[in-house]
């Protein structure tokens, strides 16, 4: 009897062809996962992120709207908050590299005003337009889909919505609530923009919903919310898109509006309390010696603004079907091709 233990007292274990075939089997299901992984980032990651950066309009805008971002995020963290009597009166702009926006009567640094007052705008901004944006394009969708009399129903609820007058809306509300939190100003500003969007949306369905691929989802008995979700909605995002942006703009202008008229209250750091200290404590509007005090959160406003405007041009190529796949760089390698270079998810990103 041959021995075949091995120093420890125990039978050596010699693999069998089904432990083989399971090992292959991991490995191989393995790889796809990360085929799989590669693919989705390459989808919805790394072929929109190309898209953007080919277009020089939607590169300029990403670039601004990013820059707002850290202003409100790291900006934050790293720039004390503003207070009054820290640094000289009247401080033009670029004098000093402390002050380099220049400072109000207070002697409050501009620069450090506009920074933190950046948050709650994006606050502002994500509340209202997400908002109005979502419940427009819900509702529009089903309305424009089922017909009937639930089509009726909502356009009926829309309609009358769109008869109010939204600014006298926007400041009883202001003035019944006075909100103190940016995310409820944001939803206040919204009440008046979603029923004009979900009109539109309607008109955006009612266009697409006899083409083929919807009757096709039809036929295969799939649920009305699962066509909505797979079908129409991801067919008028960019449309959906370019309107976010708008909502997002107007959100902008009307809470530095109602800030500077001073029906809202003066709780947080905004660009329109900037604009009302200046006109109303300084004359800033008639002196030259203070226009910066105007000057600063007036260019601030109109540089998102351009940004946005920028960056909506560049999502209606972002959500083109035939755009993206031309973008996409990561490919399933078939049986034949095993063992072949993968192209990576990040060659080529400033390629078209």
């Amino acid at each position: 009897m041959t021995d075949d233990t091995v120093p420890d007292g125990g039978r050596e274990h010699e693999s069998s062809p089904l432990d083989e075939l399971a090992m292959q089997s991991s490995a191989e299901s393995s790889v796809s996962n990360r085929q799989i992984l590669s693919r989705i980032l390459d989808n919805y990651v790394f072929a929109p992120v190309r898209i953007l950066w080919s277009d020089w309009r939607a590169r300029i805008g990403s670039m601004i709207v990013l820059l707002y971002v850290l202003m409100g995020t790291v900006g934050v963290a790293l720039m004390d908050h503003p207070s009054a009597n820290a640094g000289p009166r009247y401080l033009q702009p670029f004098e000093t590299m402390e002050y380099p926006l220049g400072t109000d009567t207070f002697g409050e640094g501009l620069l450090a005003q506009t920074v933190h007052a950046t948050p709650a705008m994006l606050e502002m901004i994500i509340a209202g337009a997400v908002f109005a944006t979502v419940v427009a394009t819900v509702l529009g969708s089903v309305a424009g889909f089922k017909g009937g009399e639930i089509d009726r129903a909502i356009m009926t609820i829309a309609d009358v919505g769109m008869t109010i007058p939204g600014l006298p809306l926007v400041i009883v509300l202001a003035t019944m609530i006075e909100p103190s939190e940016p995310y409820m100003v944001g939803l206040i500003l919204a009440i008046d923009n979603w029923p004009g969007l979900t009109r539109s949306v309607r008109s955006q369905v009612l266009s697409v919903r006899e083409e083929n691929f919807i009757e096709s989802s039809r036929t295969m008995g799939l649920s009305t919310s699962t066509i909505i979700k797979d079908d129409i909605v991801p067919d008028i995002m960019p449309y959906v898109s370019v309107h976010f942006v708008m909502s997002a703009r107007g959100i902008i202008f009307e809470s530095v509006g109602l800030y500077f008229l001073g029906i809202l209250p003066f709780t947080n750091l905004n660009w329109g309390v900037t604009l009302n200290l200046a006109y109303t404590t300084s004359g800033a509007l008639y002196t030259w010696e203070t226009a910066h005090w105007l000057f600063v959160p007036m260019f601030t406003i109109v540089l998102l603004s351009l940004g946005l405007i920028l960056l909506s041009q560049g999502l209606d190529r972002v959500f083109n079907p035939r755009i993206r796949a031309k973008h996409v760089k990561s490919v399933v390698k078939d049986d034949t091709d095993e063992g072949a270079d993968e192209v990576s998810p990040m060659a080529d990103i400033g390629g078209k």
